[in-house]
């Protein structure tokens, strides 16, 4: 009972957390620190709320719509994940992608989120790329990440229907 405590209190904190973060950004300005301060803060809620995904995909043994949507919220988290990650890189060093089109916060995540998708749906155009090593292993490690993910949730969700199927 304790720890459900406080999953629910690291829950709302980062809530509150998000919500205030950018509320703050016209105090603290778009320096790169903060916005990487940012970026990590995200990485890290998105990943909490992930992990929550994953355990609602496998408790239930049975399908509907809620399942369908939390498996496509948990693709698109991968996605927001991973852009807020490379978001942080970024603002260490602009240099660790090319071919970055904007210099504003808001152009800078369209361009994460495009090459996000573009990595994840492996169709990989390369006109954004990764040039450090870091970003290079990072971009790997999701590919490879997102390609286990997609596998492991269409198993889940065949042996849900499945089970549903033998119920009737």
């Amino acid at each position: 009972m304790r720890a459900g405590r406080v999953r629910k209190l690291v829950q709302r904190v980062l809530w509150i957390v998000a919500f205030l973060l950018p509320v703050s950004l016209p105090f603290f300005g778009e320096e790169a620190a903060f916005m990487a301060g940012i970026s990590v803060f995200y990485c890290l809620f998105f990943g909490v709320i992930f992990v929550e995904i994953i355990r609602f995909l496998i408790k239930p043994s049975y399908i509907n719509a809620d399942i369908i949507s939390a498996a496509a919220c948990g693709y698109f988290l991968l996605i927001e994940i991973i852009v807020f990650l490379l978001q942080s890189f970024y603002y260490h060093d602009p240099t660790v992608l090319s071919n970055m089109t904007g210099t504003q916060p808001a152009e800078v995540y369209m361009d994460m989120v495009y090459f996000s998708s573009v990595t994840i749906t492996s169709i990989g155009y390369g006109d954004i790329s990764p040039t450090a090593h870091s970003t290079r292993l990072i971009v790997s490690l999701f590919g490879v990440v997102s390609q286990f993910y997609a596998v492991v949730l269409v198993g889940i969700l065949i042996s849900k229907f499945t089970a549903a199927q033998d119920l009737k």
